[in-house]
């Protein structure tokens, strides 16, 4: 009798633990190098089998294409073939799936639950507080050359007389005023500290973004230029302000966007600070971005120089074939020579993805951008500021390249700084790579703003 009721009892527990759900959304916090990062996998079941996603908020990516799922007697394995991702977990009868993840050889332990995942809240403590001690205006102005209006904050010094002022210009993507990312708002912290320095600020929502009016995906940075040239019209208007004293400061795209304004109106522009500015072209940074992050997550080197050849032809595609016809067949002739190159996905799945991606307005432009034809145009003071540990735009080769076509146009008022240990977003940091940039308390370093704020008065006093 006691051994039917234990071999019942087996049963039942294994039944419990073989019969779980596994369907629905799973949660957990991935540890790496003191970083949490929180991934979020979204499993589903239909007559072929099982199928997921994944998001990784932290990282502003969702919808990551799982490329198999396996499920069979409590054990889950996942993987992501062309992230080069894996996870292999046991569900428990507490439900809780025990397991690891493993990208590119590199292994974490992962625990994945249906519960929610509250991570550990990181400080911003330069974020200021209200009330201000300055003057805070919500303003439109009009970009009449793409017919929207723009929404943004206008920050002017709690004292009487006209100010200097600067224009902030975000960086890629789709901003809001403050360059709100990865759980920090830089130009919240810049706008504050400027002014309580005694210069008048401008930041805006991106076009299509927030409050701002527009398109954002079918803008280029032609037309984000427009807009920064309207922020900078607006400030003209504005009797706080000294109009021969308003500069443009702009961050990564931000610092191609701001010298492109400068040289289109030599005579109006007081000064450009290029904060992770592009001196090299498009192609070359984003090839360079690549080879630089695989490097910082020791990627081994016959698949770093693999990964840069396939995207190296992607770029040249786009070269020579500016219509989806010609690209695809360019891209069917890629996979005729490197059937790798599509992973999990079939041709055809591959091929619209890749043309979808390459024939967007912004990837065209941006590729094949040279921002040295610009910056000999430029003749006002500018200011390049680097993170020496910054992977997305790295320091030396841009801010040398940036000098060059400065110094080429005859340009001498120039100041170039490369600050050590900060990432892109001039955080103090341990690798440059953007998986810490939420995790960092830092929003911007004190030494880059005191360094911006001091070299801005300075130049203003000389009109």
């Amino acid at each position: 009798m006691n051994k039917i009721f234990i071999t019942l009892l087996f049963y039942f527990i294994t039944c419990i633990a073989h019969c779980q759900e596994i369907t629905g959304d799973w949660n957990g916090a991935l540890k790496v190098q003191g970083i949490q990062l929180k991934l979020v996998f979204h499993i589903d079941k239909s007559e072929s089998g099982y199928s997921a996603t994944m998001d990784i908020p932290d990282q502003g990516a969702a919808g990551l294409k799982v490329s198999s799922v396996i499920y069979r007697e409590s054990s889950l394995e996942l993987s992501i073939a062309n992230l080069s991702i894996e996870y292999k977990g046991m569900l428990g009868q507490d439900g809780i799936i025990d397991g690891t993840f493993t990208q590119n050889g590199m292994a974490f332990p992962l625990k994945l639950t249906k519960e929610e995942i509250y991570k550990e809240e990181v400080r911003r403590p330069q974020e200021p507080l209200k009330p201000y001690p300055y003057v805070e205006e919500e303003v439109v102005f009009e970009n009449r050359k793409a017919g929207i209006k723009l929404a943004g904050t206008l920050t002017l010094p709690n004292s009487k007389g006209v100010f200097p002022a600067v224009v902030l210009i975000s960086g890629s993507g789709a901003q809001n005023r403050d360059e709100e990312l990865m759980g920090h708002k830089p130009f919240l912290v810049i706008a504050d500290y400027l002014t309580h320095n005694g210069i008048a600020v401008l930041r805006y929502d991106d076009r299509g973004t927030a409050a701002s009016e527009g398109d954002f995906s079918k803008a280029t940075t032609a037309d984000l230029t427009t807009d920064a040239e309207a922020a900078f019209d607006y400030l003209k208007t504005r009797k706080e302000i000294k109009s021969s004293q308003i500069g443009l400061a702009g961050h990564s795209e931000g610092g191609i966007i701001a010298p492109a304004v400068a040289a289109q109106r030599p005579d109006d522009i007081a000064f450009v600070i290029m904060l992770a500015g592009v001196g090299i072209r498009g192609d070359s940074l984003l090839l360079l971005q690549s080879e630089m992050i695989q490097r910082a997550y020791n990627i081994d080197e016959q698949q770093i120089q693999s990964t840069l050849s396939i995207n190296r032809s992607f770029y040249e595609m786009i070269s020579d074939n500016a219509d989806s016809a010609a690209l695809r067949s360019a891209l069917e002739q890629e996979i005729a020579k490197n059937k790798a190159i599509t992973g999990d996905m079939s041709a055809e799945v591959f091929i619209g993805t890749q043309i979808k991606q390459l024939l967007n307005p912004w990837v065209k432009y941006i590729l094949k951008y040279d921002p040295a034809q610009t910056l000999i145009k430029v003749k006002c003071p500018v200011m390049i500021l680097n993170g020496e540990r910054d992977v997305q735009v790295p320091a030396k080769i841009n801010t040398e390249a940036i000098s060059r076509a400065l110094a080429q146009g005859g340009n001498r008022n120039v100041s170039v700084k490369i600050f050590p240990r900060l990432n892109h977003l001039f955080q103090e940091c341990q690798t440059g790579l953007p998986a810490e940039y939420s995790a960092i308390e830092q929003t911007f370093s004190p030494e880059v703003l005191d360094e911006i704020a001091r070299w801005i008065l300075a130049t203003c006093a000389n009109y």
